[in-house]
């Protein structure tokens, strides 16, 4: 055995796979822990050698920003080996992310808790972007929850660098509910503001619980985008008819935000705006958006550990040696009745209906 394979062998015992999590078309990530400490972590087994769709690539881009990315709102990975024709990356195991979080409909968002998330989206992508990577993939389930509630953007899958800006790019790229129109339309030279669109449609859909551009197909994609911030001109989107793919989608006025976040602040509404430019060059970049006034106005941005939590968080909050049966019926249980009680159901409602962007949240 020479040394690269005794290295490997040796970074292979030192984890060990408990339970599978999760599977997609090209990985499958198990809940593993660290053998020596017993510390939980997350192991994602990724096949390689298939070339034609381009795995290898992906993979091997994973490994390479996660090297580089070391911030509290990126996730860390810990090691990677070889199994056989696996290659295991060991990332740091978080409990849940904000699509689930979302979807949770016995959790009350406030306004400093939108905010809060918002922050430390914000803060991991201008990280990302600092270092002169873009993720491509930006969507609630690729930020990822911690126990302690910190946000971290994950799965860089589909990043790269974006040093050479006269470097052409694919354009498909970013789930297509969160992609920017200039890629439904072909462009192949951009930039960090293909990220920032995105977290302007995850912002959004903080508010409105519901995913706020949701187009069925590229073309009712660009439509559902035209219906709901109207159809751009040649002067709010100079040359965007020059564009590889463009075609003409119809004429949409232009609908004020306000008719649909009601409850927004001049302050929120504003930052949306900005983050959702058709002009690409003209959206706001991650860190001017972290210096925009939506983050120094009240109410200020809850601290990450009391943000709200699903019951996985809860759950795996548990030492695991307290996971058995009883106690994880008797904690849910509990849970439910604390988030059922007639009372909470009517003030719960209340705030579902209008979350109110303008006052202060008791203790901020």
């Amino acid at each position: 055995m020479d040394a690269v394979e005794k290295a490997n062998t040796e970074r292979q015992k030192r984890w060990v796979k408990d339970q599978k999590i999760g599977e997609g078309t090209y990985a499958v990530v198990y809940r593993g822990r660290e053998a020596s400490t017993n510390r939980k972590v997350a192991i994602k087994k990724i096949k390689v050698g298939q070339f034609k769709d381009g795995l290898d690539m992906s993979a091997i881009r994973e490994v390479k920003y996660l090297r580089e990315l070391k911030h509290q709102n990126v996730i860390e990975l810990l090691d990677v080996f070889s199994s056989k024709t696996k290659l295991n990356l060991v990332l740091e195991f978080l409990d849940s992310d904000l699509e689930m979080i979302i979807k949770d409909r016995t959790l009350v968002f406030l306004p400093a808790d939108i905010k809060s998330w918002m922050a430390m989206t914000f803060r991991g992508l201008e990280f990302c972007h600092r270092n002169w990577i873009l993720h491509r993939d930006l969507k609630p389930n690729n930020l990822l929850i911690a126990s302690d509630g910190q946000l971290k953007i994950a799965d860089f899958g589909l990043a790269r660098d974006f040093a050479d800006p006269g470097y052409k790019m694919t354009c498909q790229v970013i789930t297509r509910w969160y992609r920017p129109p200039e890629l439904l339309f072909g462009s192949r030279y951009y930039s960090t503001a293909v990220d920032v669109w995105s977290v302007g449609c995850i912002f959004a859909e903080l508010m409105l619980r519901t995913p706020y551009l949701a187009g069925e197909s590229d073309m009712d994609q660009l439509k559902t985008i035209f219906r709901a911030l109207g159809t751009p001109t040649e002067q709010d989107w100079p040359g965007h008819t020059k564009l590889p793919d463009y075609v003409p989608i119809g004429q949409f006025p232009k609908t004020p935000l306000r008719d649909l976040f009601t409850a927004a602040s001049a302050d929120t509404l504003n930052l949306l705006s900005q983050c959702l430019v058709y002009e690409p060059r003209k959206r706001i970049t991650a860190k001017d958006a972290l210096n925009h006034a939506y983050f120094f106005a009240l109410p200020y941005p809850s601290h990450p550990s009391k943000l709200p939590k699903c019951a996985a968080q809860l759950s795996a909050a548990l030492p695991l040696e307290e996971l058995d049966g009883n106690t994880l019926s008797s904690k849910t249980n509990r849970l439910k009745r604390k988030l059922s009680s007639p009372e909470d159901a009517k003030t719960r409602s209340a705030v579902a209906r209008r979350l109110d962007f303008t006052k202060p949240t008791p203790g901020s």
